[in-house]
Formats: C-alpha cells, structure tokens, sequence
C-alpha cells in the first residue's frame, strides 16, 4: 500500500514539473517573437535617413535579424550624424523661408479685383490745397483720378478742373478739432456706401498711395466678410469714456487705426456700421466717446461691432521714423508719409531723381521709381 502511494506521489511531481517546463518553454517563444516584431529606435532612424539619402549611395541590405553585425559596421556611426545634419539642416531651411516673404510660397488672392472696386477718401482743407493737394495730383492721384476723391472744406475751382465731381466740399469747418474732423469722416463714408464699391480706404493729404500695392493687400481678404486694416500709432488700446445718457458712463478700451496712415474697410463690414456711421449719426457716436474720426471708426468697429484690427506694417504715418524704411523695400508698401518726426525733418531716406531741396517729401523721386515712364521724371530714372 505504501509502495504504491510512493509512486503515484513521484508521478505527480514529475508531471507537474514537465508541465512547468512546457509553460516556461512556450513563454519564452512569445517574447522572442515580439522582441523581433518591433523595430529598434535605431532601425527606425536608419529608415529614415535611407530614405533621405540619395540612390546613388545606396549600400546592400542587411539582415534586421543580426544585430551584432549591425553593431559591428562602423558606418552606422556616420549615418546617425548625417541623419540628425539633414534633420537640422531642413529645419533651418523652414524657418529662413517662414521668415522671409520673397522665399515663401505666396497664396493665391481670395478675390480678382481692380483699383476701380477701391473708393480712396483723401481727407484736406483748403488751406493746404497747394501746399500739399498738388503734390498728391501730380503723383500717385494722377494714375488714379477715378478712384479717389477728396473731402475738403472749400470751394476751388482750380481743383475742380482738375479731377471734376471727385473733389467735394464738406461744408465742415476748416478748424482742426475732432469735431471738424469727424464731420468730414460723416461725408466721407456717406459718399463711399452711395458708391457701392467694395472697399473704402481713407487717407490723408500727406500720404502717398500705392494702388499696385493696395489692391495686391485687399485681394487677399473677402471684400463680403468683416475686414478692418490699417496701422495703429499707439502701442496699447485706447482707452475712453462712453457715455450712456442721464449721466451715466462707463470706460471702453479698444485698438483703432490711425488715419494718418490710412485703414481700409470692407463693404461687408462698412454696411454694418451704418446705424452708428451714416445720416449724421457718425457726428453723434463721436460725441459718445469725444474722440476724434479715425478713434471713432474704431470704437465703431472694435468696441460696438466686435471685429478686430488687422494690423499692416505697409501703411506709414509721419508719427513713425519714415528714414527706417529701406528703398528696397518701397514698392511693397501701401502708404508713405512725410512731415516731422522728434522734432527733425521726417521723409523717406533716398537717393531719387530729385534733389531733397527740390524735393523735400521725397514723393516725387517715390514716384518716378515706381513709375519711371511718367513725363516729368528724368530720362535716366527708366
């Protein structure tokens, strides 16, 4: 009895250690098999430099399976190096190009329009008529006389020989007080929506326009959507007063774009602003806030509507360092100024077809630049 109880007890053991032996031997073949079936970190970046490299270093093949032949290949070392090298390399590539816009890609333009889809508004009064308006008609208005129309405070007949209907007197005063300067942004964005045309774009007597330029910068924006660009001259949102009537007020603060640089407006967006801006009701949101026109237009837009500024570094005003414009780069602006900058003359720094005492807002050289054909340029200029 005891004989027989000793063996079945042996058996016993042993089965239970064939058994464990069984487990262990099937378990180390899974691992091995998923160890195989996952590729190292080196072979992946070796798959990827192979793809990089060109086929004419292509090297044999080897074995994934082998790795202490991998090991073994001193060239595997370099291939490492050169694979990180072109990995730094493109990334240098990619930031040059982001960071340079004659490199980039440019999109193509969200609409096909002309400069006769622009309504420019150039704000003067009749004191600066020669000084200033004459400089403007022999130059940029000259090549854009259906497009722009200035907003004075005076009657001219001499002005109105030269661009007709396009030259209308306001009526406002001819004081330089937000009031008056309102007054004229009133007739100003009246006159554009009776118009129709797709953009409004304001300017003042001392700016240049670039209408190549400007129509290039308003194709990329919908002209149905709301759009609001142009320049700020102050380096934080303004902040004012709103008043809500029986006394009661309360501060607003928003971004606007200063007009002595020029801003532009969609139509989308001029539509929506028409309770606020049209029939006299712009002279009465100016008064809200005491602010004057191109303040005005931003609490309208930013503050009342909810639409952001699109800031531009192509519209210039004479309240920046205009001499920190380059000459190479003048053709890619929208807008240039002249006038006094701390105290010191401020204009375009260039050496152009005119002498600065001949002419001192360095328009007239601007001008033959960008259009050396016109007749009173020297010949040497083309």
């Amino acid at each position: 009895m005891l004989k027989t109880c000793g063996k079945r007890f042996l058996l016993s053991i042993v089965g239970a250690t064939f058994t464990c032996l069984v487990v262990l031997f099937v378990a180390q073949l899974q691992q091995r098999n998923q160890v195989e079936a996952v590729p190292n970190g080196r072979e992946v970046g070796m798959r990827s430099l192979q793809s990089l490299e060109s086929h004419d270093t292509q090297e044999p093949q080897r074995s994934q399976s082998d790795p202490q032949q991998q090991d073994s290949n001193p060239e595997q070392g370099k291939g490492f190096s050169a694979y990180f090298t072109k990995l730094t390399r493109s990334r240098r590539e990619a930031e040059k190009t982001e960071s340079n816009p004659e490199v980039a890609t440019e999109k193509p333009p969200m609409e096909d329009i002309t400069p006769n889809d622009i309504f420019i508004a150039v704000k003067t009064t009749k004191k600066f008529h020669q000084a200033r308006l004459e400089l403007l008609l022999d130059t940029w208005i000259s090549r854009n006389v259906q497009q722009t129309y200035i907003f004075t405070d005076g009657e001219d007949e001499e002005l109105k020989k030269r661009i007709g209907s396009h030259a209308i007197n306001t009526n406002c005063s001819a004081a330089h007080s937000r009031q008056a300067l309102s007054c004229k942004m009133a007739v100003e964005y009246d006159k554009y929506i009776e118009s129709g045309k797709k953009w409004f774009c304001h300017v003042d007597d001392d700016n240049y326009v670039n209408m190549r330029t400007l129509v290039k910068l308003l194709s990329n924006y919908p002209h149905t959507q709301d759009i609001y660009i142009g320049k700020p001259s102050l380096d934080r949102p303004i902040e004012a007063t709103e008043r809500l009537g029986d006394n009661l007020m309360r501060p607003v603060n928003f971004w606007f774009a200063t007009g002595g640089a020029g801003f532009c407006i969609s139509h989308g967006l001029a539509l929506k602003m028409s309770p606020w801006a049209s029939g006299g009701h712009f002279m009465n949101t100016a008064e809200k806030i005491r602010l004057p026109d191109d303040c005005t237009i931003g609490y309208i837009i930013e503050s009342v509507l909810g639409v952001k500024l699109i800031r531009s570094n192509q519209f210039h005003s004479h309240l920046e360092n205009l001499q920190q414009v380059p000459k190479s780069e003048l053709h890619k602006q929208v807008t240039l100024s002249y006038g006094m900058f701390e105290n010191k003359r401020n204009a375009i720094n260039m050496k152009g077809a005119f002498p600065v005492e001949e002419d001192p807002s360095r328009f007239k050289s601007v001008h033959c630049l960008l259009y050396p054909d016109t007749p009173w340029c020297p010949s040497y200029v083309v």
